[in-house]
């Protein structure tokens, strides 16, 4: 779930921070976390509804109640859906939430917030969230299928480590896999574990950024991906999204989809002048051999 910091609620609102401040106290929403620090932190996805309940037009209380109405109905809705193994209630329920959010708000906003609140309240070994996470990686694999395919100017590899289908990081990088396609990356989607030819198909596709993702990482891995790459195109900046801990190997992308792909494009736009030179005189090599 994306979070905004004060600050960063009160842009989006068009108000000062103080206001917002006060809008909390005086009617509880939007609803802030507060770090260890004491520094407040909003879910995107009630500033958002707030933001859209202000711009009909509504006076404060009322946007308030719209807001908080619109948040709770589209995540329980598919919340009922998904724990009653109704794929088709399921999928209206994510289709009423695009009519009023983009994908990406849609999916952090309702998707992966559901499986959240599913996961929490079931357990990851229950038949529930075995069915709300086939669920949605079958939707967001379609979501991306969907996506007119550009040739970006942007190419990444996503390597993910996950333990199994069921393995809550999943719906994760599948998101983040969905989000990048959406801005016109071109993504290459593999297991971490198929590194036989890797080197050949990092040539062919020439990433200017490597991703790889999921809590079942390990050094082993990350310094073999690293080392095929860079032996067919060259060096490239390794990042990693979701690891199940903080490692001195890789820049640690931000857990949220939506953040992490801001960071991706970053990156991998930072990189590509080098990697385009790389490519181009690997290429020279292997005609002159």
């Amino acid at each position: 779930m994306r979070y905004l910091k004060t600050n960063e609620a009160a842009t989006l609102l068009e108000i000062a921070p103080n206001t917002l401040r006060m809008w909390e106290r005086r009617f509880d929403f939007p609803r802030p976390q507060r770090s260890a620090g004491g520094h407040r932190s909003y879910t995107h996805g009630e500033v958002a509804a707030l933001r859209e309940a202000l711009q009909s037009g509504l006076s404060i209380s009322a946007a308030v109640a719209r807001a908080r109405d619109d948040v709770a109905a589209d995540a329980n809705s598919l919340v009922r859906a998904l724990c009653a193994y109704d794929r088709d209630r399921a999928d209206r329920a994510i289709e009423t939430a695009l009519v009023v959010r983009s994908v990406e708000r849609s999916v952090e906003e309702v998707l992966l917030s559901s499986l959240e609140e599913i996961a929490g309240r079931n357990g990851l070994d229950s038949a529930a969230w075995a069915f709300a996470a086939r669920w949605a990686a079958e939707w967001l694999q379609r979501a991306a299928r969907l996506v007119t395919l550009s040739r970006g100017r942007l190419a990444v590899v996503l390597a993910h480590a996950s333990r199994h289908e069921l393995d809550p990081d999943v719906p994760y990088i599948r998101a983040l896999e969905l989000f990048c396609i959406r801005a016109g990356v071109r993504v290459l989607s593999l297991p971490a574990g198929a590194v036989s030819g890797i080197g050949d198909a990092a040539l062919v596709y020439c990433p200017d950024l490597v991703v790889l993702a999921g809590g079942q990482l390990d050094d082993d891995t990350i310094a073999r991906w690293a080392y095929l790459v860079a032996r067919s195109v060259g060096a490239r900046p390794l990042a990693l999204y979701r690891p199940a801990s903080i490692r001195d190997s890789g820049i640690v992308l931000p857990s949220a989809p939506g953040e992490a792909q801001v960071r991706v494009i970053e990156l991998a736009d930072a990189a590509m002048p080098a990697s385009v030179g790389q490519l181009t005189r690997t290429r020279q090599r292997i005609r002159a051999a």
